[in-house]
């Protein structure tokens, strides 16, 4: 194979989450130079985990808990990590008593003083929700679920801190992620495979990017090279109304700023990984880490999440108007014969870790096919 010249590449990536990341292993695998960039200090994406001052393994952005039902995409990832096994619990401070969330039989007894079982809470729910013909928002998947009463102890404040507008404002499919259950089953996820990286995801990323084939570069902006480098195919992974320098209006994100706290003097701060505080603070959840890393260490550290309008694309608001002004994008998108729009922020979706890496490893597969046959 004959070497390109310093500034030519088969392919740039803007990006180094999993998005970027995967696409980045598949094609330098199969002997592609790839030329990986992003314009953070360091590899990872909202993945990003490092030690604090203290020691202390935290997720920079918010904890990112692991979970799929998909095999191979466990198993592609167990190529670059061991894993730790952990299943997440989160609880819910709703008048000053913590509740298992999603809500099942231990929220709906605890809360109301009752001695209901499985059937009993099926035969509860069925009495107090309220039913509705066409689901058309997040307010009717919950009160044709649980309820008013439910919805307005565990749902409605948190969905208004967490996107800014109401359960009536809000596309179905959000409040559709969050199950309700009729036995006591108190785990968040139910998925096959649940894991953490045993040595954090920055040290899974490094050793899925390290490869001859990829060149890194961090701190570095896509629009301040742009045009400058001679590539076969760009894999773009940021917002996709930025790539096209916003022609048709900004795409609305949720953003969220971090509150990082140490504690010295404890082991541990809070009796499960997260808790949700859906009527009460600014802050809409709070995670300590050493729950979801199991690391044993002098003190503890804790996160506190602050939504907002402002900062860094975290999530997008899926609004009927949103999604016609991102089909707008995306049309342009389709017409491009030398660019991929992989990811969330690149397809305007609410994904979760395991969905961004099918995406991936399913558009490298892609760009390869298309390269073989070329």
């Amino acid at each position: 194979m004959s070497r390109k010249p310093a500034n030519q590449y088969d392919a740039l990536i803007v990006g180094a989450g999993f998005a970027g990341s995967v696409c980045a292993e598949r094609l330098a695998s199969a002997g592609k130079r790839v030329l990986l960039i992003d314009r953070r200090r360091h590899i990872g994406g909202n993945a990003y985990d490092e030690p604090d001052g203290h020691g202390v393994l935290i997720h920079l952005y918010g904890p990112h808990i692991f979970h799929t039902n998909a095999k191979r995409i466990f198993e592609y990832l167990s190529r670059f990590t061991d894993w730790r096994f952990y299943e997440h619990r989160v609880r819910a401070e709703v008048d000053s008593r913590l509740y298992p969330m999603p809500i099942n039989q231990t929220t709906i007894n605890r809360l109301y003083g009752l001695d209901l079982d499985e059937a009993g809470v099926a035969d509860y729910l069925e009495k107090v929700r309220e039913p509705r013909q066409v689901i058309r928002t997040s307010e009717d998947v919950v009160l044709n679920s649980v309820g008013s009463d439910l919805c307005e102890k565990f749902f409605r404040g948190y969905t208004r801190k967490q996107w800014g507008i109401d359960l009536s404002e809000l596309a179905a499919g959000v409040a559709a992620r969050i199950p309700t259950r009729t036995s006591d089953d108190d785990r968040y996820f139910t998925d096959s495979f649940q894991f953490m990286p045993a040595g954090g995801y920055a040290a899974m990323f490094r050793r899925m990017l390290d490869h001859p084939l990829i060149d890194l570069r961090l701190n570095t902006d896509y629009a301040d090279i742009r045009g400058q480098i001679d590539v076969a195919r760009t894999i773009y992974t940021g917002p996709i109304d930025a790539f096209y320098d916003y022609r048709f209006g900004k795409l609305p994100y949720r953003s969220l700023q971090f509150e990082h706290s140490h504690l010295a003097d404890r082991a541990q701060y809070q009796e499960v990984g997260t808790i949700n505080y859906p009527n009460n603070h600014l802050f809409t959840r709070i995670t300590e880490f050493k729950h979801l890393t199991g690391q044993a260490c002098q003190g503890t550290s804790i996160v506190r999440e602050y939504p907002t309008a402002d900062g860094d694309p975290y999530y997008p608001i899926p609004r009927p108007e949103n999604e016609a002004l991102f089909k707008r994008y995306r049309e342009l998108a389709n017409n491009e014969t030398a660019v991929s729009f992989v990811g969330r922020l690149a397809e305007y979706r609410y994904y979760n870790m395991d969905q961004v890496v099918g995406a991936a490893l399913k558009a490298a597969s892609g760009i390869l096919e298309g390269s073989a046959s070329a």
